[in-house]
């Protein structure tokens, strides 16, 4: 992610994350007071996987602590004393952005919900959530938003430096990729997601929670719009600059995203394989390119806009990996975001393609 605060850092571009969010907070909400109504917890331990940077890397651990507090008052007794949270990302993450911000969330702590410091530890746990993190028996509710469609790798086979290029011209799965690609993207998610699942199943109590949400798609077809078409026209951008001679052609042909959007039936697969987890709920929901901002794309300037929030928002994630890769400059790099922009607005005014995002509730079982 794009760090700090400037005009395309993730900070000011996660307007998606932010929705995603939000559309997930009532099963959230719902999976933190079952835990509640059948565990007895002195401190509870809340971890967030893939924290990022962004305005809304303690909004969520907020909602959490409302959600109990509200029980707490409800049922006329205190059901958690206090509170063990660990921030968890990349060893890359800006961390210093989150804890910079941590006073002004202490002060609100207390002023709304009558908390001291003293009650809430809140602590960094950098590293891969593709392994263990904490130690076992820690945890009694883990949250992750917009993290698990991110592989540990690429995918094997597919590496940049592999002399076979079997995606060429393509940054993701695509309509043309052979079936070798889709393939490896599959077994590339499994072993990450079984990994994933193992090692919070070590860290949670029995009886503890785990709510995840990331992309995934609403058919088997990987090669559906609403999987991959994100990465289609950012291709079609940088193609733009390869046939001019200001990005290496080769160069993307080699690269290939480390990311899949997976469909319902590859999740319940890895979590029913595994064994530790019973599943309380698993809902789709459709959420814009641009988060839903009000905007008519069919005038010139709605189409712009929306072409441009699309645009910052993908630059605020990918800058980095395309920066590694391409070594592109950042007079390049500004002119592949407008292009991208122009090539999306275009599209989203004939075809209103929305992301699908999975949202899940598990329950740890011993």
């Amino acid at each position: 992610m794009n760090k700090g605060n400037g005009d395309t850092s993730y900070a000011k571009n996660s307007t998606v994350q932010s929705k995603i969010i939000s559309v997930g907070k009532p099963i959230m909400k719902e999976a933190v007071l079952e835990m509640l109504c059948n565990n007895v917890i002195e401190s509870m331990g809340i971890a967030d996987l893939g924290c990022s940077s962004g305005p809304s890397s303690l909004s969520v651990i907020s909602e959490i602590m409302d959600t109990v507090e509200a029980a707490n008052r409800l049922l006329g007794r205190r059901m958690v004393s206090e509170y063990r949270v660990f921030l968890n990302d990349l060893y890359s993450n800006d961390f210093n952005n989150i804890f910079m911000s941590l006073p002004a969330f202490y002060d609100r702590l207390k002023e709304e919900k009558g908390l001291e410091c003293e009650s809430c530890f809140i602590l960094g746990a950098p590293g891969s959530f593709y392994g263990r993190l904490f130690p076992t028996n820690s945890l009694h509710f883990v949250h992750s938003s917009s993290s698990l469609h991110w592989l540990s790798q690429v995918p094997a086979g597919l590496e940049s430096n592999d002399l076979k290029r079997l995606n060429k011209g393509k940054l993701y799965i695509s309509k043309s990729s052979p079936q070798s690609v889709v393939d490896a993207y599959l077994l590339q998610f499994r072993n990450d997601f079984s990994l994933f699942i193992k090692s919070r199943s070590r860290e949670l109590v029995a009886g503890g929670r785990m709510v995840l949400s990331f992309m995934g798609r609403s058919s088997t077809d990987p090669t559906t719009e609403n999987s991959c078409y994100q990465w289609e026209l950012l291709a079609q951008a940088i193609m733009s600059l390869a046939r001019e001679g200001r990005i290496e052609e080769e160069k993307l042909d080699s690269f290939n995203a480390p990311y899949y959007a997976p469909c319902t039936e590859e999740i319940k697969d890895e979590i029913q394989k595994e064994g530790s987890f019973t599943i309380g709920r698993l809902e789709a929901f459709e959420i814009d390119w641009d988060g839903g901002a009000v905007t008519d794309i069919h005038t010139p300037h709605g189409k712009l806009s929306v072409g441009r929030r699309v645009a910052k928002a993908i630059r605020a994630v990918v800058e980095s990996m395309l920066e590694s890769h391409f070594g592109i400059e950042p007079d390049v790099m500004d002119d592949l975001f407008i292009r991208y922009g122009d090539i999306v607005g275009t599209h989203l005014s004939k075809s209103r393609t929305k992301y699908i995002n999975l949202v899940m509730a598990l329950t740890k079982k011993w």
